[in-house]
């Protein structure tokens, strides 16, 4: 399945969030990984706003695997106080966005249609 979310980064910490996802430590690399977080990506606008992608068999099942994994919960602690909304650890504060759209999807569907 593929996933899409947002959150926002505090305008004035956008560098500092740069900075720190130019270096993710190692250990968090493979735990997303291991937990089938696939083809993640992040993109920042220059108002904060964050949009993350990622493609995984059953998105609650890979972040269920995340939370279980000691290095996410340091990750998530370092990482809160750049977020707006910092109340809530950063992964659990994602609003997951309703995909509508998909090239790839309503291609294979027109094929299938005109066979």
């Amino acid at each position: 399945m593929r996933v899409c979310f947002r959150s926002s980064v505090q305008p004035e910490l956008m560098d500092e969030y740069r900075r720190r996802h130019a270096a993710v430590w190692p250990e968090m690399l493979r735990a997303l990984k291991d937990a089938g977080w696939n083809n993640y990506s992040l993109f920042l606008a220059p108002d904060g706003q964050l949009i993350g992608y990622l493609e995984c068999e059953d998105y609650a099942d890979a972040q269920a695997r995340m939370a279980l994994t000691e290095v996410n919960a340091r990750w998530q602690a370092d990482m809160a106080t750049l977020f707006a909304n910092s109340d809530v650890p950063p992964d659990e504060g994602f609003e997951i966005l309703d995909e509508v759209f998909n090239l790839e999807d309503q291609l294979a569907a027109a094929s299938h249609s005109t066979q």
